[in-house]
């Protein structure tokens, strides 16, 4: 496994820009983040053991929904949720509906207020 070193680069060349500077190794696997999760909050990336739903488009688009323990008729239904980036602002929802024959993938169907 290669570790990266803060502030020094995994490969030959040298920073070209800035961010190359910053951000010099990128090989860890991204974490994807949970929708009503805190920035600071340490478990705002997917945990193991629980069961995530992917969201499509819209506001949202690529976090995760976390759907463990929720009956099966809901996993159908879909979900509005709450969002301040969405087209009516703070207070505003964004509607998801389950992907026919994928329920791991919820796609935006639109906002309301």
């Amino acid at each position: 496994m290669r570790r990266c070193m803060p502030g020094r680069r995994t490969g030959a060349a040298p920073a070209v820009s800035v961010a190359g500077a910053i951000m010099p190794c990128m090989t860890e696997p991204m974490r994807r983040r949970v929708y009503g999760a805190d920035h600071d909050d340490p478990e705002r990336y997917e945990q193991p053991g629980r069961d995530y739903a992917e969201l499509v488009g819209g506001p949202l688009d690529g976090l995760l929904l976390d759907v463990t323990g929720r009956p099966p008729e809901s996993l159908t239904t879909g979900a509005a949720l709450t969002t301040e980036i969405g087209m009516h602002g703070p207070g505003g929802r964004a509607e998801y509906q389950p992907r026919p024959g994928d329920t791991g993938r919820w796609d935006w169907v639109g906002d309301t207020p």
